[in-house]
């Protein structure tokens, strides 16, 4: 059962010692086992993520702990991460989140599907792959999200289900905190996680959810989600400009003032190109000539109406995730993923508002009124119908656009019926479809979590695999993709924004011949910006000699804590600097790089601009960053800094060994 948003508010949750709180917006499943011990593990887990190796609960007596149990398809637990990183920020030092992933699809079942989500997301904090729902079981959870609370005795506290709940939560994390504090117990220890987030990748897109493809123009526009812009190019991937400077944050202006927040959908319409800006819940038009940006619907608050509406810049939107004009009307359809609608936006008018379906999370056809829908993350038209890529029902569904507007049902039969299967009507499974598009008589589907695009007749209701094959990959020939999330066509082309390979990919619609678009003249967002090394341990080192030349050659060795180990799944950054400008070649980033394999013991090879004359002098400063782990628990962050006078001298050492002493 998926309750209503009506009917969540009103949910009882589990409640254990000190909490009662109300569901909203929770997606609920098959009931779980009945939690049988107040002290539960977190066994089970077939991965980790964020974190060196399992967690165990005991290792974490004298924090205060929140497990949020979530899935990377729900709406709703994408909705809750912005408070839990609100309360990992004020709580930095008593607070330990981690988020325990219990699959709804198969494909999220996947270590390498979840860390792709971990990553897109700027998780932080360790999670869990429950994949086969022992964790889940184990708690007696029974709807996504749900966060439970334990103190720093390693009690279960309560439980609370659904978003929204960041201020309950707040409060009583205070108020569990005064309390140990009182006692005596509560542990302020920092700990630190080896984010996926914080990895490097250099490439020019990152996460790309949507495309837009414009045969008149000759144009892409790509929404660039990880990067937080939307990239234009031209039909053959050559770059053109950047819409945004890749900053987080909801700011109007020019391209390169403008921010926007996990942009989404977009599409074209008089020469203005709109944008669904996703966790802004804000639509965002683009005037391409005068090179602005500007917001004509939401406030940058999530909203949580379900009817009505009124001036666009002053109601709140609720995750748009993509926009396209109605035919014959100068309206903008909004596939509004979090409440479980369509809303319309009136261009003329500047009115945004509801326009179908309950918000009854489910799959029902009929009146506009009446009907339901599942997240619906896509659209698309033939110029007769709306056609919808209903996420969570893993289906298709209509909008007739004639004068009467009524909700019919192209594939697709119930919030947990999906699958791979090609066929007709009923018999089609699809696995939480993301993107649709029509061009040459065919609709087109982004079968993201098969790792497909298929290829439908909607008079016939059949379906049939494209290109692509249920494996993830990234090749031409064969076609693979992972987890394709937009597509589009322009002539006899449909463009792929395959979304976890970070790619565009062109596909011939008459031949299926595939084609990854050449995207080297797409650069990444400037991040010039020095890595800081807070509380580091300086050393101040002897002057020592070097070898002239064009290269200076350091050997570190760490001297860690007894037990503790370098975490190779984090990056370890260092940052070279020298006493006067230019002194190192491009090579050596003024913005800090990875050591390119994490270790206690490595060497790095620093290019000089120039050649090191005999006799003369250099100071350099080196600082290092390294997370540090213990076996089966969290990590800490070890900073160094070495102040180094080096005298270039023939017949010295090719190597300057740096060490610690032991922290």
């Amino acid at each position: 059962m998926h309750p209503s948003p009506k009917k969540a508010r009103g949910a009882a949750v589990l409640a254990l010692a000190l909490s009662s709180i109300v569901a909203v917006g929770s997606v609920a499943r098959a009931p779980a086992a009945a939690p049988q011990d107040a002290r539960p593990t977190l066994d089970g887990a077939v991965a980790w993520i964020n974190a060196d190796g399992p967690i165990h609960l005991e290792k974490l007596r004298g924090k205060i702990v929140l497990l949020d149990f979530w899935t990377y398809c729900c709406i709703n637990c994408h909705h809750v991460l912005p408070d839990l990183a609100m309360l990992e920020k004020k709580y930095k030092n008593q607070l330990v989140v981690i988020g325990v992933h219990t699959a709804k699809f198969d494909a999220e079942k996947e270590t390498e599907n979840i860390r792709d989500k971990v990553r897109e997301y700027n998780i932080k904090h360790p999670v869990a792959n429950d994949a086969n729902q022992v964790i889940w079981n184990r708690f007696g959870v029974q709807s996504w999200p749900t966060i439970e609370v334990i103190d720093a005795n390693g009690e279960r506290v309560g439980a609370i289900s659904g978003e929204g709940h960041g201020a309950q939560l707040d409060k009583l994390i205070g108020e569990l905190i005064a309390k140990h504090k009182a006692r005596g117990d509560l542990d302020e220890t920092p700990f630190e996680f080896p984010a996926e987030s914080e990895k490097p990748h250099d490439g020019g897109l990152l996460y790309p959810g949507k495309i837009s493809a414009d045969e008149t123009s000759k144009r892409l526009y790509i929404s660039d989600t990880g990067h937080n812009r939307v990239v234009v190019t031209d039909l053959t991937g050559k770059f053109v400009e950047a819409i945004g400077n890749g900053k987080t944050g909801l700011v109007d202006g020019d391209f390169k003032t403008a921010t926007f927040d996990r942009p989404q959908g977009t599409c074209l319409f008089e020469g203005i190109l709109y944008v669904a800006d996703t966790e802004n819940h804000a639509i965002r038009a683009v005037d391409l000539e005068a090179k602005t940006v500007r917001t004509v619907a939401g406030t940058g608050k999530q909203g949580n109406a379900y009817s009505g509406g009124g001036k666009g810049t002053i109601t709140a939107l609720n995750s748009p995730w993509d926009v396209i004009p109605i035919p014959g009307t100068k309206i903008l359809a909004i596939a509004m993923a979090g409440p479980h609608q369509i809303w319309r936006y009136d261009i003329a008018r500047g009115i945004v508002g509801h326009w179908a379906g309950s918000g009854y999370e489910n799959i029902q056809d009929g009146s506009l009124t009446t009907a339901r829908f599942a997240q619906p993350s896509g659209l698309a038209t033939d110029g007769q119908h709306l056609f919808v890529a209903d996420s969570e029902v893993s289906g298709v569904r209509t909008i007739s656009l004639g004068a009467q507007h009524r909700v019919g049902t192209v594939v697709g039969t119930g919030l947990f019926n999906f699958g791979d299967e090609d066929g007709k009507a009923e018999d089609v499974r699809l696995q939480h479809c993301l993107g649709l598009a029509f061009g040459d008589g065919k609709l087109f589907i982004a079968d993201t979590y098969n790792n497909k695009v298929k290829v439908c007749d909607p008079r016939s209701r059949s379906v049939q695999t494209f290109v692509g094959a249920q494996q993830r990959g990234f090749t031409d020939d064969p076609p693979r993709f992972n987890e394709p999330g937009g597509l589009s066509v322009a002539g006899p082309t449909l463009y792929v924004a395959d979304t976890n390979n970070h790619a565009v990919r062109a596909v011939d619609i008459a031949s299926k011949a595939v084609k990854t678009l050449d995207l080297s003249s797409v650069k990444p967002p400037s991040r010039e910006r020095a890595p800081r090394f807070p509380n580091a341990t300086v050393f101040n080192v002897p002057p020592v000699r070097a070898m002239p030349g064009r290269e200076l050659t350091i050997d570190v060795a760490l001297a860690l804590p007894p037990g503790y180990k370098v975490s190779i799944d984090a990056p370890m950054i260092y940052l070279a600097e020298a006493d006067r400008p230019d002194v190192f070649g491009p090579e050596v980033s003024p913005s800090g790089q990875p050591v390119a394999e994490p270790s206690k013991e490595f060497q790095l090879r620093l290019p000089l601009a120039h050649q090191a004359p005999t006799g003369s002098n250099l100071r350099v400063k080196l600082s290092v960053s390294a997370f540090v782990c213990l076996p089966n628990t969290l990590c800490t962050v070890k900073n160094y800094v070495w102040n180094v006078p080096i005298t270039f001298t023939p017949g010295s050492p090719k190597e300057i060994r740096l060490t610690t002493a032991a922290q």
